[in-house]
Protein backbone atom coordinates (compact mmCIF):
# COMPACT_ATOMS: atom_id res chain seq x y z
CA UNK A 1 0.00 0.00 0.00
CA UNK A 2 1.27 3.48 -0.85
CA UNK A 3 2.22 5.54 2.18
CA UNK A 4 0.50 8.71 3.27
CA UNK A 5 2.57 11.79 2.41
CA UNK A 6 2.62 14.85 4.69
CA UNK A 7 4.51 17.97 3.53
CA UNK A 8 5.81 20.69 5.85
CA UNK A 9 4.37 24.18 5.26
CA UNK A 10 7.91 25.61 4.95
CA UNK A 11 8.45 23.48 1.84
CA UNK A 12 5.00 24.14 0.41
CA UNK A 13 5.60 27.87 0.86
CA UNK A 14 8.67 27.80 -1.38
CA UNK A 15 7.34 25.19 -3.86
CA UNK A 16 3.55 25.64 -3.91
CA UNK A 17 3.24 23.81 -7.23
CA UNK A 18 5.40 20.82 -6.25
CA UNK A 19 4.27 17.28 -6.99
CA UNK A 20 5.46 13.89 -5.78
CA UNK A 21 5.04 10.92 -8.07
CA UNK A 22 4.80 7.76 -5.98
CA UNK A 23 5.38 4.23 -7.28
CA UNK A 24 5.25 1.07 -5.18
CA UNK A 25 5.81 -2.35 -6.69
CA UNK A 26 6.81 -5.91 -5.97
CA UNK A 27 10.14 -6.39 -7.74
CA UNK A 28 12.86 -8.91 -8.42
CA UNK A 29 16.08 -6.93 -8.07
CA UNK A 30 19.14 -8.24 -9.88
CA UNK A 31 22.41 -7.21 -11.45
CA UNK A 32 22.02 -4.70 -14.24
CA UNK A 33 22.00 -6.46 -17.60
CA UNK A 34 23.45 -5.28 -20.91
CA UNK A 35 20.15 -3.97 -22.25
CA UNK A 36 19.48 -1.70 -19.28
CA UNK A 37 23.09 -0.53 -19.21
CA UNK A 38 22.79 0.26 -22.91
CA UNK A 39 19.81 2.54 -22.18
CA UNK A 40 21.80 4.24 -19.43
CA UNK A 41 24.83 4.77 -21.67
CA UNK A 42 22.61 6.24 -24.38
CA UNK A 43 21.10 8.70 -21.90
CA UNK A 44 24.55 9.60 -20.58
CA UNK A 45 25.66 10.42 -24.13
CA UNK A 46 22.54 12.57 -24.58
CA UNK A 47 23.20 14.48 -21.35
CA UNK A 48 26.87 15.01 -22.22
CA UNK A 49 25.96 16.42 -25.63
CA UNK A 50 23.12 18.59 -24.35
CA UNK A 51 24.58 20.32 -21.29
CA UNK A 52 27.76 22.09 -20.30
CA UNK A 53 28.95 21.55 -16.73
CA UNK A 54 27.97 25.00 -15.48
CA UNK A 55 24.55 24.83 -17.15
CA UNK A 56 23.28 21.73 -15.35
CA UNK A 57 22.03 23.72 -12.37
CA UNK A 58 19.83 25.72 -14.76
CA UNK A 59 17.70 22.68 -15.55
CA UNK A 60 14.23 23.69 -14.26
CA UNK A 61 13.80 20.77 -11.84
CA UNK A 62 17.33 21.18 -10.49
CA UNK A 63 17.09 24.97 -10.25
CA UNK A 64 13.86 24.83 -8.21
CA UNK A 65 15.30 22.24 -5.82
CA UNK A 66 18.41 24.39 -5.37
CA UNK A 67 16.16 27.38 -4.66
CA UNK A 68 14.39 25.33 -2.00
CA UNK A 69 17.74 24.46 -0.39
CA UNK A 70 18.70 28.13 -0.25
CA UNK A 71 15.33 29.11 1.22
CA UNK A 72 15.79 26.52 3.97
CA UNK A 73 19.34 27.71 4.69
CA UNK A 74 21.34 25.01 2.87
CA UNK A 75 24.15 25.63 0.35
CA UNK A 76 23.21 23.71 -2.83
CA UNK A 77 26.79 23.89 -4.09
CA UNK A 78 28.04 22.00 -1.04
CA UNK A 79 25.06 19.66 -0.77
CA UNK A 80 24.21 18.98 -4.38
CA UNK A 81 20.83 17.79 -5.60
CA UNK A 82 21.25 14.13 -6.59
CA UNK A 83 20.07 14.63 -10.18
CA UNK A 84 22.53 17.50 -10.60
CA UNK A 85 25.36 15.40 -9.17
CA UNK A 86 24.59 12.57 -11.59
CA UNK A 87 24.62 14.93 -14.58
CA UNK A 88 27.88 16.50 -13.48
CA UNK A 89 29.55 13.09 -13.27
CA UNK A 90 28.41 12.26 -16.78
CA UNK A 91 29.51 15.59 -18.27
CA UNK A 92 32.91 15.29 -16.60
CA UNK A 93 33.34 11.91 -18.26
CA UNK A 94 33.33 9.96 -14.99
CA UNK A 95 30.35 7.79 -15.90
CA UNK A 96 27.92 6.24 -13.46
CA UNK A 97 28.50 3.43 -11.00
CA UNK A 98 26.84 0.17 -12.03
CA UNK A 99 25.04 -0.87 -8.83
CA UNK A 100 21.95 -3.00 -9.38
CA UNK A 101 18.89 -2.88 -11.61
CA UNK A 102 16.64 -0.91 -9.25
CA UNK A 103 19.21 1.73 -8.35
CA UNK A 104 20.36 2.05 -11.94
CA UNK A 105 16.78 2.49 -13.17
CA UNK A 106 16.26 5.25 -10.62
CA UNK A 107 19.48 6.96 -11.74
CA UNK A 108 18.41 6.70 -15.38
CA UNK A 109 15.03 8.32 -14.69
CA UNK A 110 16.69 11.02 -12.59
CA UNK A 111 19.18 11.84 -15.35
CA UNK A 112 16.52 12.20 -18.03
CA UNK A 113 13.82 13.91 -15.96
CA UNK A 114 16.00 16.21 -13.84
CA UNK A 115 14.16 15.15 -10.69
CA UNK A 116 15.78 13.95 -7.48
CA UNK A 117 14.27 10.55 -6.75
CA UNK A 118 13.94 8.77 -3.42
CA UNK A 119 14.34 5.04 -4.02
CA UNK A 120 13.69 3.00 -0.90
CA UNK A 121 13.22 -0.59 0.25
CA UNK A 122 9.57 -0.31 1.22
CA UNK A 123 9.79 -3.19 3.69
CA UNK A 124 12.28 -1.17 5.75
CA UNK A 125 10.01 1.87 6.07
CA UNK A 126 8.43 1.99 9.54
CA UNK A 127 4.80 3.08 9.72
CA UNK A 128 2.36 4.13 7.02
CA UNK A 129 3.43 7.77 6.64
CA UNK A 130 6.33 9.54 4.96
CA UNK A 131 6.50 13.08 6.32
CA UNK A 132 8.55 15.57 4.32
CA UNK A 133 9.97 18.14 6.70
CA UNK A 134 13.18 20.08 7.23
CA UNK A 135 16.32 18.58 8.74
CA UNK A 136 17.22 19.77 12.22
CA UNK A 137 20.59 20.55 13.79
CA UNK A 138 22.20 17.39 15.17
CA UNK A 139 19.67 15.04 13.58
CA UNK A 140 21.43 11.74 12.90
CA UNK A 141 21.42 10.66 9.26
CA UNK A 142 23.65 8.15 7.47
CA UNK A 143 23.81 9.01 3.78
CA UNK A 144 24.37 6.07 1.47
CA UNK A 145 28.08 5.89 0.76
CA UNK A 146 28.58 9.26 2.49
CA UNK A 147 28.68 8.46 6.20
CA UNK A 148 27.07 10.90 8.62
CA UNK A 149 25.40 13.67 6.61
CA UNK A 150 24.50 17.06 8.04
CA UNK A 151 20.87 17.36 6.97
CA UNK A 152 20.10 20.57 8.86
CA UNK A 153 18.15 22.69 6.37
CA UNK A 154 17.63 19.88 3.85
CA UNK A 155 14.16 18.66 2.86
CA UNK A 156 13.91 15.22 4.45
CA UNK A 157 11.41 12.38 4.41
CA UNK A 158 10.93 10.77 7.82
CA UNK A 159 9.19 7.56 8.80
CA UNK A 160 8.23 6.62 12.35
CA UNK A 161 11.90 6.17 13.29
CA UNK A 162 13.48 9.17 11.58
CA UNK A 163 15.01 10.40 8.35
CA UNK A 164 15.05 8.07 5.36
CA UNK A 165 15.57 10.26 2.28
CA UNK A 166 16.69 13.69 1.10
CA UNK A 167 17.11 15.03 -2.46
CA UNK A 168 20.88 14.81 -1.86
CA UNK A 169 21.15 11.24 -0.55
CA UNK A 170 18.93 8.47 0.75
CA UNK A 171 19.58 6.88 4.16
CA UNK A 172 21.45 3.64 4.79
CA UNK A 173 18.61 2.18 6.87
CA UNK A 174 16.16 1.97 3.97
CA UNK A 175 18.58 1.57 1.05
CA UNK A 176 17.89 -0.74 -1.86
CA UNK A 177 19.91 -3.97 -2.03
CA UNK A 178 19.75 -7.12 -4.11
CA UNK A 179 17.46 -8.52 -1.40
CA UNK A 180 14.87 -5.77 -1.93
CA UNK A 181 11.51 -7.20 -2.97
CA UNK A 182 9.26 -4.14 -2.56
CA UNK A 183 10.21 -0.76 -3.99
CA UNK A 184 9.02 2.65 -2.87
CA UNK A 185 9.99 5.27 -5.46
CA UNK A 186 9.17 8.94 -4.97
CA UNK A 187 9.85 11.28 -7.89
CA UNK A 188 10.29 14.67 -6.22
CA UNK A 189 9.12 17.35 -8.63
CA UNK A 190 9.75 20.53 -6.65
CA UNK A 191 9.56 22.37 -9.97
CA UNK A 192 8.30 21.11 -13.35
CA UNK A 193 10.54 19.72 -16.09
CA UNK A 194 9.67 16.35 -17.65
CA UNK A 195 5.88 15.85 -17.36
CA UNK A 196 5.50 13.89 -14.14
CA UNK A 197 2.96 11.41 -15.50
CA UNK A 198 5.34 10.68 -18.38
CA UNK A 199 8.24 10.13 -15.98
CA UNK A 200 6.11 7.77 -13.92
CA UNK A 201 4.89 5.77 -16.90
CA UNK A 202 8.44 5.37 -18.16
CA UNK A 203 9.64 4.34 -14.68
CA UNK A 204 6.95 1.65 -14.44
CA UNK A 205 7.86 0.38 -17.91
CA UNK A 206 11.53 0.12 -16.92
CA UNK A 207 10.64 -1.64 -13.68
CA UNK A 208 8.45 -4.15 -15.49
CA UNK A 209 11.04 -4.85 -18.16
CA UNK A 210 14.11 -5.11 -15.96
CA UNK A 211 12.86 -6.15 -12.50
CA UNK A 212 9.68 -8.07 -13.40
CA UNK A 213 7.62 -5.57 -11.40
CA UNK A 214 4.10 -6.57 -10.40
CA UNK A 215 1.43 -5.23 -8.01
CA UNK A 216 2.27 -1.72 -9.21
CA UNK A 217 0.57 1.17 -7.41
CA UNK A 218 0.99 4.81 -8.45
CA UNK A 219 -0.25 8.20 -7.27
CA UNK A 220 0.63 11.86 -7.67
CA UNK A 221 0.60 13.90 -4.46
CA UNK A 222 0.19 17.69 -4.47
CA UNK A 223 0.23 20.03 -1.46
Amino acid sequence: MLPKIVIDDRIKGVCPDMKIGMIRAAVHNCDTDAALWGEIEAECAEIASKYELLAVNKRPAVAQTRALYRALGKDPNRYRVASEALCRRVIRGLGLYRINALVDIINLVSLKSGYAISGLDADKIVGDTMAMGVGEAGEHYEGIGRGVLNIEGLPVYRDALGGIATPTSDEERTKITLDTTTLQMNINAFGPEMPLDEAMEWSVDLLRRYTAATEVETAIVMP
